[in-house]
């Protein structure tokens, strides 16, 4: 099974591995995009997801993740929440109007994205709530509180 390439992964493989990096120089002609071993953003040989950025925290009663969505519509996002593991997934569509070479600069990344957080604490699924703030999601959920404790009454039947 292959391992799935961080974005920053995916942005470095299209440079040549050199023995002394301070020393080395690449010229136009080492540097061909077109040439397989570079690979491009646009190969369509391996279909990767990009690894979504987040920010996560704790306050007295909630775990909190944030992560940067703006460009994707609230629709093409999945959260999907066990006790231990966030899986935040979706899709961010590219300006489809605009052709390849009238691109000055491309640095934004489109396509598909996806993120698996482990939870440092159990939380309850059933009170977690999601919501998307200009262009900000935010996922709340309320930690389990494991010293809790109740008293059962015996009954006797």
């Amino acid at each position: 099974m292959k391992e799935k390439k961080s974005f920053f992964q995916k942005i470095a493989s299209g440079f040549p591995e050199r023995e002394d990096s301070r020393t080395m120089r690449i010229t136009d002609d080492e540097y061909d995009t077109t040439t397989p071993q570079f690979g491009s953003w646009d190969d369509t040989q391996e279909e990767l997801d990009g690894e979504l950025s987040v920010d996560m925290y704790q306050t007295e009663k909630d775990l909190v993740i944030e992560a940067m969505i703006a460009g994707v519509r609230p629709e093409d996002i999945q959260v999907n929440i066990t006790r231990d593991i966030v899986t935040l997934s979706g899709k961010r569509e590219a300006n489809k109007s605009v052709i390849q070479d009238d691109y000055f600069y491309r640095e934004l990344y489109w396509g598909t994205f996806s993120r698996s957080i482990m939870l440092p604490h159990e939380i309850d699924i059933e009170s977690a709530e999601a919501i998307e703030k200009h262009g900000m999601l935010i996922i709340k959920m309320p930690k389990i509180d494991k010293g809790r404790q109740s008293k059962l009454k015996v009954k006797s039947l």
